[in-house]
């Protein structure tokens, strides 16, 4: 009995996880989209530059030796890509991704790493990755003329591109060479190299001689930096409801310092997410249960007798958990537990919104959603808060007047940062942040309509403002500037007052 509820524990982890690691690809997927979507471009831009050189007819195409060409004809079009990595793990997916992309374009594409570009294998290692990967065979010889005569005899009319995902971590002789090679038969094979730099653009001239760095003919390119990517993984998989699967406060700084301890490495951070996930359907007897409720959504119902379980051991255990705290239930049965279930997703959207509002509201200032969820997670310092008259929103909230201090926020901490920034806004500025605010919202009327409020009474602002401005003397100028300012602040306080209420729910 005991090793078949272990069984159903970690199916529901297998599932649980896909769902965190397919969606935790997607969102990587779509933040190179635009990186990818550029690399894209400048490789057909830069074929169709390497065949107005003249395309060789098939007789030179499948010679053993390159074509004889001036200097010119011997650049190398090189697509250097700064990922800002210190550690190639996360170079790695982002690599594997864009030459899928590349794929698709309809490129013929080899992705090397730098376990190619050794001392010990020397320039016969790079080869015979290349050809097994566009040949789809296992050759000893390593002959670049190989890979001509494969190119001429399809008659391929299509770029071949080369990744190197780090070249930081390559041997710098064997990549000279390797360059070298390339350069010598780009107009029989139509190159183009694709290389990573974990550091800084400059790292070619650090790792190259100057013969082959003059056949290189470079162009830069960015992807985002390691922190805006980890904000898109923390959205996605912690902050909205992806698996089911959440985590509590301690473990949230546990893995954030470990985040920035390795440097920012994303991959280290989905690591320590997994080991997480694994921990809580190892010790958690009705982690099994997050399956059903994540594939059921709404219409679930919970039936204690299906899985086997004594319901007395079941509910008695289930209603001691930190989760349903905040939940009262007066009894404790299969039914009090399914209510208990659907409440506690009520107040987890809640939140979710709350938290997404406040970062939106910090975002311009660089606040990281990480440090974010961790803040928002700590339900022992929300406890120890006194709560004053603003512990839910009274119908007054938005109209009345705010403190500038905002009581209960943790001083120096994310959320207090985020009210502050707030009450600093200009109109515009603010009107913009409400709208998303709004849209944040939906469905959440306690919020969204206190947010629709504060709309209307900016909106009547704006109509005032406008109308005074119409009849307004230069005289006036500079008193007529304050006011506007003043309103501004005005706007801003009630703002910041709506957000503190929000993080107070």
């Amino acid at each position: 009995m005991e090793e078949e509820k272990m069984s159903m524990r970690m199916e529901a982890f297998e599932f649980v996880w896909s769902k965190i690691e397919s969606t935790i690809k997607d969102v990587l997927r779509e933040i190179n989209t635009s990186v990818f979507s550029e690399i894209q471009s400048w490789v057909h831009q830069s074929f169709d530059m390497i065949r107005s050189l003249g395309t060789p007819d098939f007789p030179q195409a499948t010679r053993s030796f390159p074509i004889i060409t001036d200097a010119n004809s011997k650049k190398l079009f090189t697509g250097l890509v700064l990922t800002k990595n210190m550690e190639f793990v996360d170079d790695l997916l982002t690599f594997e991704e864009l030459g899928k992309h590349l794929k698709a374009q309809g490129c013929h594409v080899a992705n090397l790493s730098s376990l190619d570009f050794t001392a010990k294998n020397g320039i016969g290692g790079c080869l015979r990755s290349l050809l097994r990967q566009f040949l789809m065979s296992t050759l000893d010889a390593a002959d670049i003329s190989i890979l001509a005569s494969w190119y001429g005899e399809q008659n391929y009319n299509n770029p071949v591109v080369v990744i190197v995902d780090d070249i930081e971590r390559c041997c710098g002789s064997v990549l000279s060479d390797f360059i070298l090679m390339l350069s010598e038969w780009v107009v029989k094979i139509p190159v183009i190299l694709i290389m990573g730099v974990a550091t800084t653009l400059d790292a070619p001239r650090n790792i190259l001689p100057s013969n082959a760095l003059q056949r290189l003919c470079p162009f830069d390119f960015t992807l985002g930096i390691p922190a805006e990517r980890m904000d898109a993984v923390v959205e996605a998989v912690l902050v909205k409801p992806c698996s089911g699967f959440s985590i509590g406060h301690k473990v949230a700084v546990f893995m954030r310092n470990y985040f920035v301890s390795q440097d920012g490495t994303l991959t280290s951070f989905i690591r320590a997410l997994k080991i997480a996930c694994t921990q809580h359907f190892y010790m958690e007897p009705l982690s099994f249960i997050l399956r059903d409720l994540v594939l059921e959504e709404d219409n679930w119902e919970f039936e204690i007798e299906q899985y086997g379980l004594s319901p007395e051991v079941t509910l008695k255990h289930a209603f001691n958990l930190p989760s349903y705290q905040r939940v009262k239930m007066t009894k404790v049965t299969s039914e009090s537990l399914a209510h208990a279930l659907s409440e506690l997703k009520r107040l987890q959207n809640q939140w979710r919104a709350v938290v997404l509002c406040l970062y939106e509201t910090g975002k311009g200032e660089k606040v990281r959603l990480l440090d974010l969820f961790c803040e928002a997670n700590d339900l022992e310092s929300y406890n120890r808060r006194e709560f004053d008259a603003c512990t839910k929103l009274e119908k007054d909230s938005v109209s009345s007047p705010s403190s500038r201090q905002g009581p209960g926020l943790i001083k120096g901490g994310v959320i207090c940062e985020a009210v502050r920034l707030v009450r600093d806004l200009s109109t515009r500025q603010l009107g913009k942040l409400l709208k998303i605010w709004e849209n944040l919202t939906v469905g959440i009327m306690e919020i969204n309509g206190k947010v629709k409020e504060l709309q209307s009474l900016l909106k009547a602002e704006d109509g005032k403002s406008s109308k005074k401005d119409l009849i307004v003397t230069p005289k006036r100028h500079a008193s007529r500037i304050q006011l506007n300012i003043e309103d501004s602040k005005s706007l801003g306080d009630k703002a910041a007052k709506l957000l503190e209420c929000m993080v107070r729910l």
